[in-house]
C-alpha cells in the first residue's frame, strides 16, 4: 500500500489516534443519548473501526511489520 516506512508509520499512528478518538465518544453518546441513538451511533462507529483495520492498517502493517504496535525493532 505505502512503500514509504515512515509515512507508512505516520498513518498508523494517526489511525491509532483517531480509533482512540471515536472510540472515547461513545461513552459520551451512551451517557447523553437515548439507547437508540447510542446503538445506531455504536454501530457507524464500528463500521468505520473496520474500514481502517481491514483497508488502511492491515495492509500498512503486511508491508512493514515492523510498524504494527507491540512489535520488535
Amino acid at each position: 500500500m505505502i512503500d514509504n516506512e515512515d509515512i507508512a508509520e505516520e498513518i498508523s499512528m494517526v489511525m491509532i489516534e483517531c480509533s482512540e478518538k471515536l472510540e472515547a465518544t461513545l461513552e459520551k453518546v451512551k451517557a447523553h443519548c437515548s439507547e437508540q441513538e447510542y446503538e445506531a451511533y455504536r454501530e457507524g462507529i464500528g463500521h468505520i473501526l473496520a474500514y481502517m483495520l481491514t483497508d488502511i492498517m492491515s495492509p500498512l502493517y503486511e508491508r512493514h511489520p515492523q510498524i504494527k504496535p507491540g512489535a520488535t525493532r
